[in-house]
């Protein structure tokens, strides 16, 4: 104790080598500073060893003036350096003062000059002297003159240059996980963190819709933040919360809020993060994840797409046992809920496959809560453009509600690829803002594809189109239970060369006489052709496609026929999705292929029979289109009159009127507010 508090007065009283503050003043060794040493060494070597300037020259000059004269003292022939270096005489060299400048001292060599071979050289110095007295002849002498600094670089470059790469691979060793792509780091886990410094920070404000989910996430996000209240009632905060729902919906979007609500250290990785080709690298990865959080504990640990790791056991649709994934869900098992500890440690996972995972991950006290994600309502919709249409230019009028109308089924996503596809065909058609008609282009160009005006299309071909759309459109609006027509066309679309736009209604249940009606609404296009040509065509092959699976559906999973009454093989836990076997007779099948027939058969004979009752209405609708090429649910109210709605209809379009009313109250209250 009494060493410590001397060596703190010595630091504060200016102990030698330390600052004020106790700490050491002195530069901290840099490998560096070695590099700067060698080449200075080999600088300053090749500067002491440099040889004595001297002035080019040639041999025509040396023999014509200095040798001529006898101005020569000697002659110095560099074997190894293919030159001659000239000695002038001390008393001769102010005639070179010139040429020489500070060189004309005592010393020499003052001149050199490059010679081919020594023999042509002595050949020609001989020459030079013939009538020179024997006495007076200059004989040239011979030396071998190394180059140190040509030497010690041969020497010292493969030295630093192997040096250079061992001191490289020793720091990517030493640096482990930091480095990427460092095989020593392969078993590393890959997640990013995310902390309350981080600048790109989504709140709960910035997420709209999705009010049951956000109820329960921010229970775990107030639980970080007051754990107390929880605590003093004995309650302990879910381990896992599983976020299930189709794509799109705000899953992920859900998660970065929870990041940036919550404050507190949030890892961010995908479940194929775990995936590699390496034995073992998914299970440690997943240790070193574990590891991480619980050094940050209190923490929130998210696994995006957990369906790639998280696949039940056993159940590969490859029929082969997958060892390295079923490692890597054995070592998430263990970590979620084992003998270790992980408090403080809460995992989020998403994913729109909750059916093929595995049982053991979905127990209580891995996942403890499953929040399901769905598709967004007609106000979720409306909040959801409300969030995306802030950056947007628009037209002063623009109702959301009606497009919150316009596109039931969308996610959140879809939504956000409507407002962006708007603003693209505003700027395409040179608008300094973005229209209602914008946003409904957009739609269609999403529903639908590309409009295809150029494609070639005979005359036969485009009257079989029309009567097709127009048996769509006049058999849906006959029947009550169909859903409503918004706009028919023959303009191609995609692969499509006519389609509908219909509005579903937004309902939970379903009965049987709605899917049957929705069934004729789809044959509605198959039935006008055998109508009106006495022959078909392979334009109603989605049409086709899609009342298939329907009547099977109603038959096989929802019980809805008359001879398999109440009987379903629908297999909602997805555990039998790869087996061999039926989980019914050849008998039952069948049977079920003859139900399904039949519900087809009615579902044709009842669209065959509304058309045939409104032929001339259908002719009326075809040759309507063949002239405009896209009609709206007013020109079939024209013709056929108004249409049966079902109550449903009536209570949404209500409801809409309600909600314009709400936002236009709210708004006035706002300018008042801010008028007062």
């Amino acid at each position: 104790m009494f060493e410590n508090e001397s060596e703190e007065k010595k630091n504060k009283q200016g102990f030698p080598g330390l600052d004020g503050n106790g700490k050491s003043s002195r530069p901290k060794f840099n490998i560096y500073w070695v590099y700067i040493l060698i080449i200075a060494g080999i600088l300053a070597l090749n500067f002491f060893y440099k040889a004595p300037s001297a002035v080019q020259t040639n041999w025509h000059e040396v023999r014509y003036q200095m040798l001529s004269n006898g101005h020569i003292e000697k002659l110095v022939v560099i074997r190894n350096q293919g030159k001659v270096e000239v000695f002038i005489k001390e008393k001769n060299l102010s005639n070179y003062s010139t040429r020489l400048g500070d060189s004309s001292k005592p010393i020499g060599p003052h001149f050199h000059f490059t010679i081919g071979s020594i023999e042509t050289f002595e050949r020609q110095l001989d020459e030079a002297q013939v009538n020179v007295l024997q006495q007076d002849r200059i004989y040239p002498s011979y030396e071998e003159r190394p180059n140190y600094f040509g030497e010690i670089v041969t020497w010292l470059l493969p030295i630093l240059l192997l040096v250079g790469v061992w001191i490289f691979i020793f720091r990517r060793i030493s640096k482990g996980a930091a480095g990427p792509g460092n095989i020593f780091s392969v078993g590393k886990s890959k997640a990013q963190l995310f902390d309350k410094e981080n600048n790109n920070r989504i709140d709960f404000k910035d997420v709209a819709g999705l009010e049951e989910a956000k109820v329960e996430i921010m229970e775990i996000v107030d639980f970080l933040k007051n754990p107390k209240k929880y605590t003093e009632l004995g309650g302990k905060i879910p381990k896992g919360v599983l976020l299930v729902g189709p794509p799109g919906t705000g899953k992920t979007l859900l998660a970065k809020a929870v990041a940036g609500e919550a404050n507190v250290p949030f890892f961010s990785m995908s479940g194929s993060d775990f995936v590699e080709m390496f034995v073992g690298v998914g299970a440690s990865r997943v240790r070193d994840l574990f590891k991480q959080a619980k050094e940050k504990a209190p923490c929130i640990v998210f696994i995006d797409e957990i369906d790639a790791v998280g696949r039940a056991r056993g159940k590969n649709p490859n029929f082969s046992a997958n060892d390295e994934r079923e490692n890597t869900l054995n070592q998430l098992l263990t970590e979620m809920d084992g003998f270790g500890s992980n408090q403080g440690v809460i995992i989020l996972a998403a994913t729109n496959r909750a059916d093929i995972l595995d049982r053991a991950l979905l127990r209580a006290g891995r996942f403890d809560r499953q929040i399901h994600v769905e598709l967004p309502d007609i106000k979720e919709r409306q909040e959801i453009f409300g969030v995306h249409l802030k950056p947007l230019k628009l037209e002063v009028d623009l109702n959301v509600a009606f497009l919150a109308k316009q596109t039931p089924g969308f996610s959140g996503a879809d939504i956000a690829n409507v407002c962006n596809e708007a603003a693209l065909i505003a700027a395409r058609k040179n608008k300094t803002f973005i229209e209602k008609q914008d946003f409904l282009d957009a739609i269609d160009r999403i529903i639908g594809g590309l409009e295809k005006k150029n494609k070639i299309i005979s005359l036969d071909e485009k009257k079989t189109i029309a009567y097709h759309e127009a048996g769509h459109a006049t058999v849906s609006w006959l029947l009550e239970y169909a859903n409503p027509l918004l706009k028919v066309t023959i303009i191609p679309r995609g692969k499509s060369l006519g389609a509908a736009w219909y509005l579903p209604e937004e309902r939970q249940l379903t009965t049987t006489e709605q899917m049957l009606h929705e069934m004729s609404s789809a044959l509605g296009g198959r039935a006008s052709e055998e109508l009106v040509f006495g022959k078909i065509s392979t334009g109603a092959l989605n049409d086709l496609e899609r009342v298939t699976k329907q009547a099977y559906a109603m038959v096989a999973y929802y019980g809805m026929s008359s001879n398999l009454k109440n009987i379903s093989f629908y297999d909602s836990s997805g555990q039998s999705e790869y087996a061999f076997g039926k989980p019914y007779s050849d008998k039952t099948a069948e049977l079920i292929d003859q139900e399904s027939k039949k519900l087809v058969e009615d579902a044709y004979d009842c669209a065959k029979d509304i058309l045939v009752k409104n032929r001339e209405g259908l002719t009326k609708l075809a040759d309507l289109l063949l002239e405009r090429e896209v009609i709206f649910s007013e020109d079939l109210e024209a013709i056929y009159g108004p249409r049966k709605s079902h109550t449903r209809a009536e209570e949404l379009v209500k409801d809409i009127k309600e909600t314009e009313k709400q936002l236009e109250a709210e708004e006035e209250k706002k300018t008042d507010q801010a008028i007062s």
